[in-house]
C-alpha cells in the first residue's frame, strides 16, 4: 500500500482548498455575435468589467456585419448568443424550431433621441427634404428583410405612398451601405445617431426625419439564443442575461442617463473601443461612442407588442412563412415583457 508522507499529504490538502476556494469547475465558455455598433456595448463591458465572469462564464466575441449572418451562425451552434435587429432569417428559423428571442435591448424611446433618417446631399438638392418626398426614390438596406427593409416601408405607409415606390436597394454590409450614400448611389438610410451624427457633419448627407415619428416605442433590437440553449441549458441563458443586464445598467447610466461619473464613463468608452470604431485614436473614437447614445432595455425587457408589428410586416411582404406565431419566434420565461 502506497503511504503519503507528511508534506504531500500536506500538498494535497492545501491544493484542495485552493480548488474550494477558487471554483474547481471550469467556465462555460461561450461565443456572443455582435455588429460594430455602440448598441452591442453592454456585452462589452460585461465581459471587460468581469459580469461574464462572475457567472462562470468566459465569453469569446464573434464579429459580423449584418443581422442575417448572426442568426444563421446561432442556429448552427458557432454562436451561442446575439444581440441584433430581427430579420427574415431569424424569424425563418425560429419558424424552424432553431432559435428563439429570449429578451429585448435598444429601443426607441419618446425622451431620448433616436434613430435618424438621412439622404445624400444630391438627393437633398434634387428636392428630398422631408421623409414623403422619398417616393420614388431608393432606400439603403444591408439585406432583404433587414431592419432597414422594415423602416423604410414604415416611412412609405405613414407618408401615405405604396411601398413598392420606395426602391430598397440590398447592399449586405453597414459600410458598403455607408459609400453608397456619401457617394450618391443610393438616395437615403436610416442608422442610429451616433453613426448619423458622424455622417451629417460632412457635405455628403443631410438628415430629414426621425425613425420614431414613424415607428411607436419600436424594439430595433432583441436577445436570441438557439432554442437548444433555451430547452436543454436554461441556467446558462439565465446566467449569460444576468451579466448583459450589469453591462446594460451600466450602459445607460454612463452614456444615456449620464449619471455616472466622468472618470468611470472615460473608462467604459475605452472598454468600448476596443471593439467600436477599433480603427480610429481613442480621442476620435470617443465623441463618436458618445454621441446619440439610445437607451437599451432595462435587464433586457422586451416589447412583445413591437415585436408582433415587426412579424406581421414580415408576413405581409412574404418574408416568413405565414405560420409563423410569436410563440414560436419569443420565448417569455426569462425577462420582463410588456
Amino acid at each position: 500500500m502506497y503511504r503519503f508522507s507528511r508534506r504531500t499529504f500536506g500538498a494535497l490538502v492545501l491544493a484542495g482548498a485552493v480548488a474550494a476556494g477558487t471554483g474547481a469547475q471550469a467556465a462555460d465558455k461561450i461565443n456572443v455575435g455582435i455588429l460594430s455598433l455602440a448598441s452591442h456595448s453592454p456585452s462589452i463591458i460585461a465581459e471587460a468589467k468581469g459580469y461574464f465572469a462572475e457567472q462562470d462564464l468566459e465569453v469569446a466575441f464573434v464579429s459580423f456585419q449584418a443581422a442575417q449572418p448572426m442568426a444563421v451562425a446561432i442556429a448552427s451552434g458557432d454562436v451561442d448568443f446575439g444581440m441584433t435587429a430581427i430579420s427574415g432569417g431569424l424569424i425563418s428559423l425560429a419558424d424552424k424550431g432553431v432559435i428563439k428571442v429570449i429578451g429585448g435591448a435598444l429601443q426607441e424611446t419618446p425622451e431620448i433621441e433616436g434613430q435618424k433618417i438621412l439622404v445624400s446631399k444630391a438627393a437633398h438638392d434634387a428636392g428630398v427634404t422631408t421623409p414623403a418626398a422619398l417616393k420614388g426614390r431608393s432606400f439603403g438596406i444591408t439585406t432583404t428583410g433587414s431592419s432597414f427593409h422594415y423602416m423604410a416601408h414604415k416611412i412609405a405607409d405613414k407618408e401615405g405612398f405604396a411601398r413598392s415606390e420606395i426602391q430598397v436597394k440590398p447592399l449586405q454590409k453597414v459600410p458598403a451601405v455607408i459609400a453608397a450614400l456619401k457617394s450618391g448611389q443610393i438616395d437615403a438610410w436610416s442608422i442610429v445617431p451616433n453613426i448619423a451624427s458622424g455622417l451629417t457633419k460632412g457635405p455628403e448627407v443631410v438628415e430629414i426625419g426621425k425613425v420614431s415619428d414613424y415607428i411607436d416605442n419600436y424594439q430595433v433590437t432583441t436577445v436570441f439564443t438557439s432554442t437548444a440553449n433555451v430547452a436543454d441549458k436554461p441556467d446558462l441563458v439565465k446566467r449569460f442575461l444576468a451579466g448583459l443586464s450589469k453591462g446594460i445598467a451600466d450602459y445607460n447610466a454612463a452614456l444615456v442617463d449620464k449619471s455616472m461619473s466622468e472618470e468611470d464613463t472615460a473608462a467604459i468608452v475605452a472598454m468600448i473601443h476596443k471593439y467600436i470604431y477599433a480603427d480610429q485614436p481613442l480621442d476620435k473614437a470617443d465623441p463618436r461612442i458618445r454621441a446619440g447614445a439610445m437607451r437599451i432595455n432595462e435587464s433586457a425587457a422586451l416589447s412583445l407588442a413591437s415585436v408582433e408589428d415587426q412579424l406581421e410586416w414580415f408576413k405581409s411582404e412574404g418574408l416568413v412563412p405565414e405560420g409563423v406565431t410569436m410563440e414560436k419566434l419569443v420565448d417569455t420565461s426569462f425577462v420582463e415583457t410588456r
